[in-house]
């Protein structure tokens, strides 16, 4: 897309593809968030709920935590490389042969 006024370099993106991004970048953190905190709670809930042992108290919540972590990482990089794939076509400018 060309900007408005702008040179019309192949590099620029318009403003509504860096809206596209913005929402999208927004969409990963926060639907990452979202799973991670419920991975936390399913996890860790039951130590920060009930009296249990020491031991299995710290290993729920740092386990909890850890795959809190992986899962928001997990969760956000796949968001953001579907929406790359989706964004660019697999041969820009050509038809298909059925056409």
């Amino acid at each position: 897309m060309r900007e408005h006024g702008g040179t019309g370099s192949g590099g620029r993106r318009g403003q509504a593809e860096r809206d596209a991004i913005t929402v999208e970048i927004g969409y990963a953190l926060w639907s990452a968030a979202f799973a991670a905190a419920v991975m936390f709670g399913a996890v860790a809930g039951p130590a920060l709920l009930f009296a249990l042992p020491g031991a299995v108290e710290t290993v729920l919540v740092r386990g909890g935590g850890v795959l809190a972590g992986v899962l928001f990482a997990v969760r956000t990089v796949s968001v953001l490389v579907r929406f790359r794939r989706a964004a660019q076509p697999s041969q820009p400018g050509r038809t298909s042969p059925d056409s």
